[in-house]
């Protein structure tokens, strides 16, 4: 599968747009592509965004973020801004985006998904997303460090008539 470079920044700034202008925490930011290509292939076979996601300890991350997040902030699309929040941890880092999503990059089938993600997981934190990520099929099914499988999503029974 090879990376939609287009769709997967889109995908960022349409999650970032969409959650009250910005992201906050790479985890969380990490967890909602991830419920967005694993949801968008269980219905179609295909990913959205075409990265690969790694069983990392806090859960799949997208191989591909850091250069896509690097390379958006280099061209003025998203800034990351790192902010003390918890004091004794690692700063938080909020993605913000700069310019609107180009949605007619996207399926209505994608945009239903992205909503989808949005209404369901946006509003929760980045360790609810890591507690949530860590009890789904592909996740369990995958060997710590190594590359998720995308069919495992078909193992996950998504109810998609209901949000």
């Amino acid at each position: 599968m090879a990376i939609n470079r287009k769709k997967y920044q889109n995908a960022i700034l349409y999650l970032c747009q969409n959650l009250k202008g910005e992201v906050r925490g790479k985890k969380k930011l990490a967890k909602l592509l991830y419920f967005a290509d694993f949801d968008f292939y269980e219905k179609t076979q295909k990913s959205i965004t075409g990265d690969t996601y790694k069983a990392l300890p806090m859960g799949p991350f997208p191989a591909s973020l850091p250069d896509v997040t690097t390379d958006m902030t280099s061209k003025k699309m998203l800034s990351i801004e790192p902010t003390d929040e918890w004091n004794g941890f690692n700063p938080t880092e909020i993605y913000k985006c700069l310019v609107d999503p180009n949605v007619n990059i996207f399926s209505k089938d994608e945009i239903e998904i992205l909503d989808r993600v949005i209404v369901k997981y946006g509003h929760l934190t980045g360790k609810q997303l890591e507690d949530l990520s860590h009890a789904e099929a592909p996740y369990i099914g995958t060997q710590p460090s190594k590359t998720i499988p995308y069919e495992l999503a078909l193992y996950r029974g998504t109810d998609f008539a209901t949000v």
